[in-house]
């Protein structure tokens, strides 16, 4: 049976969920942006190397992004975290509104 104190502790734990997810995506964020930033720095020193070189600018850029593999996969991982980080403060969010909807309803049929 739910009850109010159920629904309380739910509450609770549910802020210490957001609390750690928060925690979670701002290192995500920052993992992220620093990935991103070595790539396109790495990307930039691949490109000025082969600018010497007579070669068609998508030859160029898939020579950088080749030169700078580790980078740009370091970066996928990055974005992917980023992304997961969010969806699950989401579902966190999903599951507060469900707990106070489910706490209004249970004080409701206890008022009748």
């Amino acid at each position: 049976m739910i009850t109010p104190q159920g629904i309380e502790n739910r509450l609770m734990a549910l802020s210490k969920e957001v609390d750690e997810c928060h925690e979670f995506l701002e290192s995500a964020e920052h993992a992220f942006h620093k990935a991103k930033s070595d790539y396109e720095i790495e990307m930039a020193h691949s490109r000025m190397k082969l600018s010497t070189e007579k070669m068609r600018v998508q030859d160029v850029q898939d020579c950088a992004l080749m030169a700078s593999q580790d980078k740009y996969k370091a970066l996928n991982v990055a974005e992917a975290t980023v992304k997961a980080a969010r969806a699950n403060a989401t579902r966190i969010r999903t599951q507060v509104d469900i707990a106070r909807s489910v706490g209004t309803s249970v004080r409701a049929s206890l008022e009748i």
